[in-house]
């Protein structure tokens, strides 16, 4: 996950789901899934998020998926020490 501020007030995110991921159907579950992950989880304001998906993310438990976009996030926000 790459993460840039800017100026303005909402977070924007970006999905990059590519075909090793799957054909359309997975391509499109992965989406899905990713975005309901992201409802989850608090996004830093004025910043651009990018998620670059791999195939695990279609099958995974989404729990699971849910705790590896928290991971990747808290890691994005202010305050966060460099891991």
């Amino acid at each position: 996950m790459v993460s840039h501020r800017r100026d303005g007030r909402l977070p924007r995110v970006g999905l990059v789901v590519g075909r090793r991921v799957g054909g359309a159907v997975v391509r499109n579950r992965a989406k899905r899934r990713l975005r309901a992950s992201l409802r989850e989880v608090t996004l830093a304001d004025a910043t651009d998020y990018v998620v670059i998906a791999t195939p695990v993310v279609a099958t995974a438990p989404f729990q699971e998926l849910c705790g590896w976009v928290r991971d990747a996030i808290s890691s994005t926000l202010p305050g966060a020490g460099a891991r």
